[in-house]
């Protein structure tokens, strides 16, 4: 092939001409499944309101959904929304080799090009897979030097698998998926920054619009400069000194991605998780938390790097304090989201046990395990050892875990039975001829009134 994108894109078009592996049909099931979840549960979040005001400002046309509600939008303001109310509360999936969370902007792309492309369940199920492989071949070409230098990566590759998403869904040929990735790859957004504040999530949407206008410009005849990629001014090597572009494109068909894919059981990021176990197993052993007196919890030296903050002032921070989720899991012997709301994280009996609680990184530990040490006031110890935490690939969840996270998520918004419909929807996607039904299910029946 004359470039990486001309060989990134003929290996994914011809993915898409035929069936997807069942394990990766599987997996993208699940992954779907999931982000339809998270999406519907924070789609009344004021930064999804201030989308929504936004697009109604500028008298949009209401041409497609947002997940969770009965306003519609333009396609732009529909991936947007979409996008950030799925990633918001930290609950999506993650590519652990990356950091990506690849869900909620592809799904954001099939939410807002569906009711306009009108793709099969089949042709639907294959673009959400395509697009997630897509982003996470970027993702680990680059990795992970990237996210190390400050770069938000869901944001940053998230934009190219977005791409690919539309460009299939508008029945691109091989070099129409090029030009899209090549267009998407001066399309970018998203630092480090930004963790724990509302522009966070809005990475993942904007990666839904963009990769959506990059297909139709590509669609349209916009040309881009070819080898983007490869150049030593262009995508891959401005954002790492350390691109392997045989993890791009080597073994397609043959290596999935999205195989490594897993979903979080807390609603936070995820280096804490390892944390959050051991913290919820001491507090079957430690019956009043006003008993501690110190806390010592030795991790992987990202956690504090990521999710160091040691007294929030909000949730979205506090979803970036791995403090935080230890003395929730103590206090209230279960984390998930009442445990993020913003008055639950300023209350004393939680802000105390944060205060007596230090970490410890350590090079020698895995990223999925932590060791925990409470020192009570009657001069006794109680330790616990997490070897892998719930939610990654040692200990995936199981399908009924994910069930039970997103039922959750949706039924409060929805009402009591549309996790059961959505799954059994998702379960037969590709049997269905068209979406317009599957997308039914994830509204409410009555108008929202925002």
């Amino acid at each position: 092939m004359s470039s990486i994108a001309a060989a990134f894109a003929h290996g994914l078009h011809q993915l898409a001409r035929q069936p997807l592996p069942p394990d990766v049909a599987d997996e993208a099931r699940r992954s779907l499944i999931n982000v339809i979840g998270t999406s519907i549960g924070a789609s009344h979040h004021p930064g999804v309101e201030a989308i929504l005001a936004a697009a109604r400002d500028l008298g949009v046309p209401h041409e497609a959904p947002v997940p969770g509600r009965r306003e519609r939008a333009d396609v732009h303001f529909s991936a947007l929304a979409t996008g950030f109310a799925g990633h918001l509360d930290d609950f999506d999936d993650t590519h652990l080799a990356t950091v990506i969370h690849p869900a909620a902007s592809v799904w954001a792309v099939l939410t807002a090009l569906a009711p306009s492309t009108r793709p099969t369940g089949e042709q639907a199920l294959t673009a959400f897979a395509l697009g997630c492989e897509a982003q996470l071949r970027v993702g680990v070409s680059i990795s992970p030097e990237h996210y190390d230098r400050g770069w938000h990566i869901t944001g940053t590759c998230g934009v190219i698998g977005c791409a690919v998403a539309a460009a299939l869904l508008l029945g691109l040929d091989a070099q129409g998926i090029a030009r899209a990735s090549e267009i998407a790859a001066s399309m970018f957004v998203g630092q480090r920054e930004a963790f724990g504040t509302m522009t966070k999530p809005y990475h993942p949407g904007k990666a839904a619009a963009n990769g959506i206008a990059a297909a139709r410009l590509a669609q349209g005849g916009q040309s881009a400069e070819a080898e983007i990629f490869e150049a030593a001014g262009g995508y891959s090597h401005s954002l790492s000194t350390k691109v392997d572009f045989d993890l791009m494109n080597g073994q397609m068909g043959e290596r999935w991605e999205l195989l490594s894919n897993t979903y979080k059981p807390y609603p936070c990021g995820i280096v804490a998780h390892p944390a959050i176990d051991a913290g919820l197993a001491l507090s079957a052993r430690i019956a009043d938390a006003s008993q501690i007196e110190t806390i010592t919890l030795r991790c992987h030296p990202l956690v504090p790097e990521l999710m160091g903050n040691p007294q929030p002032k909000d949730g979205l921070q506090a979803r970036f304090s791995a403090i935080h989720g230890v003395a929730a899991a103590l206090c209230d012997k279960r984390v998930g989201l009442a445990q993020y709301d913003d008055a639950r994280v300023v209350q004393p009996d939680v802000t105390a046990v944060r205060a007596k609680t230090k970490l410890a990184p350590d090079a020698g530990v895995n990223r999925d395990e932590a060791f925990i040490e409470a020192r009570l006031r009657d001069g006794s110890t109680v330790a616990h050892h997490v070897e892998h935490a719930r939610g990654s690939l040692a200990r995936p969840l199981t399908n009924e875990e994910l069930r039970e996270k997103i039922e959750l998520l949706i039924d409060p918004v929805l009402g009591a039975g549309a996790t059961a419909r959505i799954a059994e929807a998702v379960r037969d996607i590709v049997l269905l001829p068209a979406l317009g039904p599957f997308f039914e299910l994830c509204f409410p029946k009555e108008p929202n009134h925002a």
